[in-house]
């Protein structure tokens, strides 16, 4: 293949695009050190208009990241912490009483937000968690059977701890599947915690939010989520997605598979991947990269592979080598 062919000029015009996600990681990277990957998954949920589940032991910033992150889009923000008494009202709303006009007036909770993000989602018994069902899902809450809508765009930051830890429940598999993603966050290198130190120490006590400025508005946001749908998804790479996903429903080592959501999911994300590296079509490489974060949190292994200590990410490398890439 000469240099000729490799020369291809885009049909929808993703400059715009590509410039705005390369500020939005310049702007965070003044206040977080490392997590590039971290920061681009997020990037890619947003355009591809999805939810995102963060793992990670506590006090490895993923609160901080994902506040930051809200704080780069000219939207609303709200914050929930959940706790083990939290009841659906303290996350919709409640009807309350108006004395001067003997009406129930209905006043929206937190969740009626643009960006919201959930603290420690797992602390919070199942009928708060069923709450968020809908909203999730339908990006709507109904209370005393009246439905109210959310405004766009609406997303779900949830982090959580890891499920060994102290007073943590395990989120139901019909709600995992509601995230686009689970993004792992692990401990950082040294290089990147002495990092963390010197700017932590060189700020002298300013909030890291005071150092972010908004880059994106809701009108620029939507605009560039319907570029992405225009994105050119060949029939091989669509059969290629269905192959890996195909795959995980029957693995030995694998006792629940992927759904036919977690395959859209990798459909929509794929577009988002290629869209922010300035591409209007999708190659094998950006499916690669969707797979992990879209699957992590829908599989689920066998008893006996965990306890041998597989992982996931394990089963998901082998599917991988185990499909030929389309060419």
């Amino acid at each position: 293949m000469d240099n000729q062919d490799l020369e291809f000029n885009n049909r929808i015009p993703l400059e715009d695009l590509k410039n705005a996600v390369e500020a939005i990681k310049l702007e965070l990277g003044k206040v977080i050190v490392g997590q590039q990957e971290f920061i681009e998954l997020l990037i890619v949920a947003l355009l591809a208009d999805g939810h995102v589940l963060i793992e990670g032991v506590p006090g490895i910033a993923k609160t901080v990241t994902a506040k930051l992150f809200s704080k780069v889009l000219k939207t609303d923000f709200s914050r929930i912490q959940f706790t083990p008494d939290l009841m659906p009202s303290d996350v919709l709303g409640t009807s309350v009483l108006n004395m001067k006009t003997s009406d129930f007036e209905f006043h929206k909770g937190p969740i009626f937000s643009n960006i919201v993000l959930i603290d420690e989602i797992n602390r919070a018994p199942a009928k708060t968690q069923a709450a968020l069902f809908e909203t999730m899902e339908e990006r709507q809450a109904t209370v005393d059977g009246t439905t109210y809508s959310f405004e766009a765009p609406f997303m779900v930051l949830a982090t959580q701890n890891p499920i060994e830890q102290e007073g943590t429940y395990a989120l139901p598999e019909a709600q995992l599947d509601r995230f686009i993603f689970k993004i792992k966050v692990d401990y950082p290198t040294l290089e990147d915690e002495i990092k963390i130190i010197q700017t932590h120490h060189d700020r002298k006590g300013e909030k890291p939010q005071t150092l972010i400025k908004p880059i994106l508005n809701a009108q620029e946001l939507a605009a560039y989520k319907t570029k992405i749908q225009s994105i050119v998804v060949e029939e091989k790479i669509i059969k290629y997605i269905a192959e890996l996903v195909s795959k995980t429903r029957n693995h030995p080592h694998l006792y629940l598979g992927g759904s036919p959501r977690a395959s859209i999911s990798i459909l929509n994300t794929v577009k988002a991947f290629a869209a922010i590296n300035g591409r209007d079509f999708v190659t094998p490489e950006d499916v690669k990269k969707s797979l992990k974060p879209v699957l992590n949190h829908r599989i689920i292994l066998t008893p006996e592979r965990e306890m041998e200590g597989m992982s996931t990410e394990n089963v998901i490398d082998m599917i991988v080598q185990s499909v030929e890439v389309p060419r």
